[in-house]
């Protein structure tokens, strides 16, 4: 077995790129149908999960004599040596050892020579998830093998440390670069099938809008696994524009405040008087198409926004009377949407004086949920409250058809 320079195969930062390019061949090479009907968080996770590179870390203290056997030395270069022809090789018996270092790591990272390097890179032979350090001796000097072998190592390691700053700047890119490279195959594949309006519905509004309450201003803006999804063909899907969702989400807020302003108005009304008050808001910025109890898929729901005949908001209002229940009104939220309804909310009114208690419960419970993904970041600064939760689902069945649902709690003082 012979030792080869490690860290001196090629550049670091050249290998670094060509990963990039295969991700995006990757990309490229799915088929249209998988791009648009697989959940897209989904698929770049699952991207950045299989391009991630893990930076080798060492095992020292689980060493061990992998071999060891007699072999001819080339002596030649040794100049304590008497050898009258140094231009060939002079053998003598000796001894060679093969110290097996395991590691955990991608084991291409050892081949590539980081950004900051030296001239004398360390020698060694990758085999499995283990490196192999060779050592050959004429002589049995044990504290000259130690001292070898832990100079050695720390060499390495010290390799590492600097690949490792080489691959943290690309594990760190990667998230956007993954999402830059899937939503523009995307884009591209939607805009090839002209249904770009597809990624929004525009909503007529009304500009003699009656000032009912005292609102603040409103801007009117409309380890991985590949996801599997149906074999069916693409269909495009009318969406909620995230702008338009969160203008929404904004305007039940603004009620919210008039609602603590006048507690005593506000604190003995139930679930549909809340509703009715919510509903008249809403109304007034969407001519009319926000309806309350209507039927919808499964059944009828508190709050719905169609335009053009389709459902683009649902939501229900409740109020909290333990977890049990909120689940139930998540699982009746889930039975009301269809495969179009993407953007949903559930208004919960505490009478409760443990708000903090509540919104822990809140939390939890969403989580356990079967049909909980992960948490949504709303870009709003005004729905950036710790009494408003967003969190994606998918819909029961297909966990590639996903939908918004945003949790905002209040206080209802009794």
């Amino acid at each position: 077995m012979k030792p080869s320079l490690l860290f001196s195969q090629g550049e670091l930062a050249e290998f670094l790129e060509q990963r990039k390019s295969s991700l995006k061949k990757e990309v490229e090479n799915y088929d249209a149908d998988y791009i648009l009907n697989v959940s897209e968080e989904d698929f770049c996770q699952y991207l950045i999960s299989k391009y991630t590179l893990l930076t080798p870390l060492i095992y020292k203290d689980k060493s061990y004599i992998y071999e060891h056997k007699e072999v001819d030395v080339d002596v030649s270069n040794d100049p304590m040596r008497v050898i009258f022809d140094r231009s060939r090789p002079f053998y003598i018996k000796g001894v060679q050892i093969v110290i097996a270092v395991p590691f955990e790591g991608d084991t291409e990272l050892f081949y590539y020579r980081p950004s900051t390097f030296t001239f004398n890179p360390p020698a060694g032979k990758i085999v499995g998830q283990e490196i192999h350090l060779i050592y050959e001796m004429t002589k049995h000097d044990e504290e000259k093998l130690k001292k070898n072998f832990n100079y050695d190592l720390s060499e390495i390691e010290k390799y590492l440390g600097w690949v490792k700053q080489n691959v943290g700047s690309f594990n760190n890119s990667l998230n956007t670069y993954v999402k830059q490279i899937v939503h523009g195959r995307k884009n591209k594949l939607l805009n090839d099938l002209n249904l770009v309006n597809s990624l929004g519905i525009p909503i007529k509004r009304r500009t003699d809008i009656p000032t009912t309450y005292t609102i603040p201003f409103i801007r009117k803006k409309p380890k991985f696994e590949l996801p599997q999804v149906s074999k069916e063909p693409f269909k495009p899907e009318p969406v909620l524009s995230t702008e338009e969702y969160e203008n929404i989400l904004e305007m039940i807020y603004n009620m919210s405040l008039v609602m603590e302003r006048s507690p005593r108005t506000f604190s003995k009304l139930n679930e549909e008087e809340i509703r009715d008050h919510f509903l008249m808001v809403l109304n007034a910025n969407y001519e009319g198409q926000a309806t309350g109890e209507t039927f919808n898929y499964g059944g009828k729901t508190d709050i719905l926004i169609r335009a053009n005949n389709k459902n683009v908001f649902i939501a229900e209002c409740k109020f909290w009377r333990g977890e049990k229940k909120f689940i139930e009104t998540i699982n009746q939220l889930l039975g009301y949407t269809s495969w179009r309804d993407t953007k949903t909310a559930i208004f919960l009114f505490n009478k409760n004086k443990d708000l903090t208690s509540v919104l822990e419960k809140v939390k939890k419970s969403v989580k356990s949920h079967p049909c909980y993904k992960r948490e949504y970041s709303l870009k709003s600064d005004k729905l950036k409250k710790e009494t408003i939760f967003s969190y994606v689902f998918h819909q029961p069945g297909d966990k590639n058809r996903e939908l918004i649902l945003t949790v905002m709690c209040f206080d209802v003082l009794t």
